[in-house]
């Protein structure tokens, strides 16, 4: 096994090299896969949450609805996380198709396992942070609450202000967190394919 001049193997660069590669694409497409991917419907009901009764398009379900058996109705909260995660599968899905992709053309094979460890962090987390509430939580006890109260933006003149699209803390805190989370993902990924190729 060779080493540089600074007690490096080559080994060890070559895997470096994966996770800056990875990390790279990740971010490369990270706009194409979370809003250019993404379902307007998923975006608009993600953060739903609580038991009432909806209608798939996310519209308060009346007596009517819940009692006619050809109108489907769900809890507000399961909707929500249905389509967070439907979401989380495109854009894991759009993540992983590129890391192959890059991959491959610079020659790189790596394991199953490999990917299914950085594409389940990035499955995991992204349908986690789009459901909202996590994220606030989180947020909040970062002592960020003024920050999510404050930087919120007013769509149309006379309605109350955003707090959740794009143009809010909220929204600038989910970009992050993803963002962060891809490089944790591209890691793992290089690191599962590096003790694969021992």
């Amino acid at each position: 096994m060779s080493q540089t001049r600074f007690g490096v193997t080559s080994r060890a660069l070559k895997f470096a090299a994966l996770g800056g590669l990875l990390s790279t694409t990740f971010e490369a497409v990270h706009g194409l896969a979370d809003q250019w991917c993404q379902l307007s419907r998923d975006a608009v009901l993600k953060g739903l949450h609580g038991t009432t009764r909806v209608r798939l398009d996310g519209t308060v379900a009346t007596e009517a609805d819940i009692a006619d058996p050809h109108v489907r109705t769900v809890k507000a909260g399961t909707l929500g996380w249905l389509c967070a995660a439907r979401h989380g599968l495109t854009y894991s899905g759009v993540q992983l198709t590129a890391g192959v992709a890059v991959t491959r053309a610079l020659g790189y094979r790596l394991p199953a396992r490999a990917w299914l460890a950085g594409t389940a962090i990035t499955l995991v987390t992204h349908t986690v942070i789009d459901r909202r509430r996590p994220l606030t939580a989180v947020a909040r006890c970062l002592g960020k609450g003024g920050y999510l109260e404050t930087a919120t933006v007013v769509r149309t003149p006379g309605e109350a202000p955003d707090h959740g699209g794009p143009g809010t803390a909220l929204f600038e805190l989910d970009q992050a967190a993803h963002r962060a989370l891809g490089v944790l993902a591209a890691v793992v990924t290089a690191v599962v394919a590096r003790r694969g190729d021992r």
